[in-house]
C-alpha cells in the first residue's frame, strides 16, 4: 500500500443546477475544490462515470432511464425539493463514480482511505425514486459494488442531519450490510425511528439513533462509544463507508443540531479506528449535506485530518451527554435481540 488519503472530485459536478436559491448549490463543492487544491497529505484522484450496470446494483432500470432523460433539458422536477438540469445526469454519475474510484483505489492498495467530494448527494435516493436533493444513492451503489467485488460485510455510518431513508430501505433486508444513522428526529424525511431495525434476514442490521434538536459533540461521542461502535465491532465489517453530512453543524441553516468540527473529527476518528480493527483500514466517505460554506470547509478539513491520522482526540463525555441516555435506552431495547449492548 502506498498510503495516503485520497480526495476524489471533479469540477464537472458544479454544472448540476437544482434551481435558483436551492441550498444544494454549486458553491458547496466549489469552495471545497478550492480548499483542497494544495492540501497536505492528500492524493488527488479523478473520478469516472458510474456505469448504468453499476447504478442498477441498487436502482431500477426505469429510474436510471428517468434521470438519463433529463440530459440536455433545462429543468426536470422530481419533487418540490429535487430537480435536474441539462448536466445533472452526468454529475450524478460522476458523484457515484467518484466513490467507486475511491473504493477501487483502496481495494488495490493504492491509497489508505478516500473521501469523495461530490454533488448531488445520495442517501435519500430510493430504488425507484429521486428525492431530498438526491438522484442516485452514491453510498448504496458503492456498498453493492463492494459486495460484488467479494467484500462480505459492509458497514455504512451516516451522520448527516437527515435520516438516509434511501440507504436504509435498500439494505434493510440484507444481513451483510449494516446501516447506522444518527439524525435529527422528528425531521425530514420522517423515517428513522429507533424501532426501525430492518426485517427478515436483515433484522438488526438497521441501527437508527433519532436525536432531538440541540445534540452536539458530547451526545454524538457518547452515542458512538456506547452503541455505534459496540454494534459495529460485533458486526465486524470488512469495509466501512461513511455518509458524511455536515448539516448537523451548529451553524447550518437547515438544521438545529450543535456539532462542531471537533465533533466531526471525533466521529471520523472512530470510524477510521473501526476500519482498522476489522477491515484492514479500508474506509471511504462521501459528501452528503452541509449548507453553511464555512462549516462545510471546516468539517471536511476535520474529517480529512482524522482519516490521515492527524486529528485531535475524541471529545470527553460531559454531564451534558446524559441527555442522550434516553435515546440510547430506546435503541438498546429495540436491538436487545440482535446485539450485546
Amino acid at each position: 500500500m502506498t498510503g495516503g488519503t485520497a480526495v476524489v472530485s471533479d469540477a464537472r459536478m458544479l454544472a448540476h443546477d437544482p434551481g435558483r436559491s436551492h441550498p444544494e448549490r454549486a458553491d458547496r463543492l466549489r469552495v471545497l475544490l478550492d480548499h483542497v487544491e494544495d492540501a497536505p497529505g492528500v492524493v488527488r484522484l479523478h473520478p469516472r462515470l458510474a456505469t448504468e450496470d453499476e447504478l442498477a446494483l441498487v436502482h431500477t432500470r426505469a429510474h436510471i432511464e428517468r434521470v438519463a432523460r433529463t440530459a440536455g433539458r433545462p429543468r426536470v422536477v422530481f419533487d418540490p425539493d429535487t430537480s435536474a438540469s441539462a448536466d445533472s445526469y452526468e454529475a450524478a454519475r460522476l458523484a457515484a463514480g467518484s466513490l467507486l474510484v475511491g473504493c477501487e483505489a483502496i481495494l488495490a492498495g493504492e491509497v489508505a482511505n478516500a473521501f469523495a467530494l461530490v454533488r448531488p448527494p445520495g442517501h435519500h435516493a430510493e430504488r425507484e425514486r429521486a428525492m431530498g436533493f438526491c438522484l442516485f444513492n452514491n453510498v448504496a451503489v458503492a456498498a453493492a459494488f463492494l459486495r460484488a467485488k467479494g467484500i462480505r460485510r459492509v458497514a455504512i455510518i451516516d451522520w448527516d442531519l437527515h435520516h438516509g431513508n434511501g440507504t436504509q430501505h435498500l439494505f434493510e433486508a440484507d444481513p451483510d450490510v449494516l446501516y447506522v444513522s444518527t439524525h435529527q428526529y422528528p425531521y425530514y424525511p420522517g423515517t428513522g425511528g429507533a424501532e426501525e431495525v430492518g426485517h427478515g434476514a436483515g433484522a438488526g442490521r438497521t441501527l437508527n439513533l433519532p436525536f432531538p434538536a440541540g445534540f452536539g459533540d458530547a451526545e454524538y461521542a457518547e452515542a458512538f462509544r456506547e452503541v455505534v461502535l459496540p454494534v459495529c465491532r460485533q458486526f465486524a465489517p470488512e469495509f466501512v463507508l461513511v455518509s458524511a453530512g455536515f448539516d448537523c453543524d451548529h451553524r447550518d441553516p437547515l438544521g438545529a443540531m450543535a456539532v462542531t468540527p471537533a465533533g466531526f473529527a471525533a466521529m471520523a476518528q472512530a470510524c477510521t479506528q473501526l476500519a482498522g480493527e476489522s477491515a484492514g483500514g479500508r474506509i471511504a466517505a462521501a459528501l452528503e449535506g452541509g449548507y453553511d460554506l464555512r462549516a462545510l470547509v471546516e468539517g471536511v478539513d476535520a474529517v480529512l485530518a482524522a482519516m490521515r491520522g492527524t486529528g485531535g482526540s475524541a471529545p470527553p463525555a460531559t454531564g451534558e451527554a446524559r441527555r442522550v441516555q434516553a435515546v440510547l435506552a430506546r435503541v438498546r431495547a429495540a436491538h436487545a435481540a440482535y446485539w450485546r449492548l
